[in-house]
């Protein structure tokens, strides 16, 4: 009796992580995407930075660039170059 007893504990634990793991995956891959988008727009910044500092254009980094840029990602930066290049 106990070794069924463990086995249905066991079978449930499994069916309640499985649910969990369904209805916390897409949230994940939005986060992992957004982290993505993140790195990958600060070090699409750096780059422009570093090399465009020689020709003296450059975008600075202030909390609004660096939300534009973590957000968007390569077109968020993109975007900044587009307004800095256009306003500036």
């Amino acid at each position: 009796m106990d070794s069924l007893n463990s086995i249905l504990i066991l079978a449930g634990v499994i069916l309640v992580s499985i649910f969990i793991i369904r209805i916390f995956a897409k949230p994940i891959s939005l986060i992992i995407k957004l982290l993505l988008n993140a790195a990958s727009g600060f070090i699409i910044l750096f780059i422009v930075n570093f090399f465009g500092e020689s020709i003296g254009f450059t975008v600075g980094v202030s909390f609004f660039n660096a939300v534009i840029a973590g957000i968007l990602g390569v077109p968020g930066v993109v975007l900044l170059l587009i307004l800095k290049f256009l306003f500036f």
